[in-house]
């Protein structure tokens, strides 16, 4: 077999009681990595130290992993423009969240006789939002609908650790107005008590009365 040291030098071709004999020398586990070359490759190693890395290394690697979601916008060809800057906000929401989003263009009756509006209205809206999105799959006819999908600038991790700090910020703040409305309610407390202090008992009486 093929030995690999525990820094990954190459050792040579040894038998397998030599190799055994080098693990026990060393106190280290002797694990096959390459069982179909010719010869067979095997590595000096603590295993169990190697296992609990494979172990971190495949959590850290889930833990950065997003979930890919495609979230779909529909739009027909000749929108007006408040429902179209409605629809464009609802993506720009998305396309911050992190997600693709499929849009749909819908075509009825005679409007399938007239593709470019279709083209048109997904570059006007690719163009609107290329601050957050790239052209993942550029304007396709498919049946009467025509497609286009956007892909997010910015990874759905970077996305949601921004709104983890957005929602922060808000609840600070939120906290920051209740303390002063706290103070100020404690203030005007105050300034009423004092106001009614400052009062005596003949602050209520006639002036041309004598006593």
């Amino acid at each position: 077999m093929r030995l690999v040291g525990p820094n990954g030098e190459q050792v040579g071709i040894v038998r397998v009681e030599q190799a055994m004999q080098l693990a026990h020398e060393h106190d280290l586990d002797l694990v096959e990595v390459a069982p179909m070359a010719r010869p067979p490759v095997v590595k000096l190693m603590d295993y169990g130290k190697f296992k609990y890395e494979a172990a971190q290394k495949a959590r850290e690697s889930r833990r950065n992993q997003s979930n890919t979601v495609i979230k779909e916008m529909k739009l027909r060809p000749k929108i007006d423009d408040h429902d179209y800057e409605t629809k464009k906000g609802h993506v720009v929401r998305f396309l911050k969240g992190g997600d693709k989003v499929k849009i749909t263009i819908m075509f009825r009756g005679r409007e399938q006789s007239r593709p470019e509006l279709g083209v048109n209205l997904l570059k006007r809206l690719a163009d609107d939002v290329q601050e957050y999105a790239t052209v993942e799959s550029p304007p396709k006819q498919e049946g009467r609908n025509m497609l286009m999908i956007l892909a997010p600038t910015r990874k759905k991790t970077e996305a949601r650790a921004d709104q983890r700090v957005e929602r922060d910020r808000k609840a600070a703040q939120r906290a920051a107005d209740a303390e002063a409305d706290k103070v100020y309610e404690a203030k005007q407390r105050a300034s009423s008590a004092q106001s009614r202090k400052k009062k005596g008992p003949a602050d209520n009486m006639d002036p041309d009365i004598d006593l």
